[in-house]
């Protein structure tokens, strides 16, 4: 998300760093510059108009003007504006109410609502350790209904069943009692979506909200929809009284103009980004660390947060212990390490919270390419346990095997065998006393320029 918007504006950053004096001409070139990241990135043009000269009177008053490094200074107001936009900190799903707390889910067809239910469900479950019920009203559209009951089982979450027969109101209350009598402490009902806004489907989540009186009305919409995001969230705010909006389908969008638009127009906080297809792909959105993502500044916090509830703990010692006592780093460690990095999004969504990684090259960057893991655990998934134990013993005719049966050539199994020797060598030196220093001195001039090395 954003990438479109982070390349040219790290470019401005890049641009402006380094700049000991800025008058009210370059600050205004600079501007013209993030009015056109911004069109690109499909944001209102009321919206620029705003912001922009929210940044213009800041950046020409003492707060840039007069400092050591206006530069820098420059960049911050820019961050500072773009948290504004975004909602200035992240704000919590409120469940400080008589359970079940009613989370109504609203949006159009498409937008990633039943998905979005389950995915919210989840994060309840296992952060909040909240017993969620889940019921679908979309008497529209049965595949919707099944959808949710299997997504429900898969996440273990209380299902209350429905039926087109139904008046979608009549389901809510019915799966309200329900979870009262089962004690949940959340209930998410998730609501019919059309191809575009219509008055028979407001007026049905309109008589759904009457019935159950949500605590929260959460309005999910594809952020690759770009403008007709912001009609769409008007027409919304317009028939319910939404409390925040969840921004699905984040990994596909690299303009990102919804997430600067739908705040604005709405009023209401961005409370949930959707990063992927599977049920843990939901996040907390967090307006200053996404505008210093923007910047290319990166969003340490979040990959720290990630690392902590993705990363199987249990495992990692494992392989901290195996490395202590010089027990050795084998191929299965590294595929275990390949589900850990999968489990984080890949090495891509990493790499693009850390700071600095857009001053990369383009020819460094493209080399992070998540397919290529994916062929390395096909190959590492072919052979048999002693082999992935003992990497030696993998001769010719067993390379010609493994090769076959992970649909790859016999020179992509040597190529990882390579790779692996090396970062076998690696690991040994990392277990030595001072063995990460030693090893960060030696990259240190074989890292390309810009590469952030401290």
């Amino acid at each position: 998300m954003f990438q479109n918007l982070t390349d040219r504006l790290s470019a401005v950053v890049k641009n402006l760093s380094g700049r000991a004096r800025l008058t009210e001409e370059n600050i205004d070139e600079t501007l013209r510059e993030v009015r056109i990241a911004l069109l690109e990135a499909d944001v209102g043009l009321d919206i620029i108009k705003d912001f922009l000269a929210a940044v213009r009177e800041r950046a020409l008053g003492q707060e840039v003007i007069g400092t050591l490094t206006p530069g820098q200074a420059f960049i911050r107001v820019v961050r500072d504006e773009l948290t504004a936009l975004m909602g200035e900190a992240n704000s919590a799903l409120d469940l400080a109410a008589q359970a079940p707390v009613v989370v109504m889910m609203a949006g159009l067809q498409g937008s990633g609502k039943t998905t979005t239910t389950a995915k919210l469900a989840r994060r309840l479950m296992q952060h909040e350790r909240k017993q969620v019920g889940l019921v679908s009203c979309d008497v529209h559209r049965p595949a919707a209904i099944e959808q949710l009951r299997v997504l429900a089982a898969g996440i273990g979450a209380n299902y209350y069943p429905s039926d087109v027969s139904q008046k979608p109101e009549d389901i809510a209350l019915a799966a309200l009692g329900a979870a009262r009598r089962g004690f949940d402490d959340v209930l998410i009902v998730d609501t019919a979506g059309r191809l575009a806004i219509d008055a028979e489907m407001m007026a049905e989540i309109q008589r759904i909200h009457g019935a159950v009186a949500p605590h929260e009305t959460l309005f999910v919409i594809d952020s690759m929809m770009g403008q007709d995001a912001v009609q769409t969230a008007r027409a919304f705010n317009e028939a319910l009284p939404l409390t925040g909006v969840v921004l699905t389908k984040s990994d596909g969008d690299a303009r990102g103009g919804a997430a600067l638009s739908v705040r604005r127009v709405t009023g209401k906080p961005i409370k949930f980004l959707g990063t992927g297809e599977k049920t843990d792909a939901l996040e907390p959105f967090y307006p200053d660390r996404m505008a210093s993502r923007i910047l290319g500044m990166g969003d340490v916090l979040s990959l720290i947060e990630e690392v902590e509830q993705k990363v199987d703990q249990d495992k990692a010692m494992k392989v901290a212990e195996k490395l202590k006592k010089g027990k050795g780093f084998d191929l299965q460690d590294f595929r275990d390490q390949l589900d850990q990095m999968n489990n984080m999004g890949g090495m891509s969504a990493m790499l693009g919270k850390l700071p600095g990684m857009n001053n990369l090259p383009e020819n460094v960057r493209e080399r992070v390419n998540d397919k290529e893991f994916v062929r390395l655990a096909a190959i590492i998934d072919s052979m048999t346990p002693h082999e992935r134990r003992f990497p030696a013993v993998i001769k010719a005719s067993r390379k010609r095997r493994i090769a076959a049966g992970s649909g790859t050539q016999v020179q992509d199994v040597n190529k990882l065998l390579k790779q692996f020797d090396q970062m076998q060598k690696m690991m040994k030196k990392l277990s030595k006393k001072g063995g990460l220093k030693n090893m960060m001195r030696g990259m240190r001039g074989q890292m390309p320029p810009g590469f952030p090395m401290q």
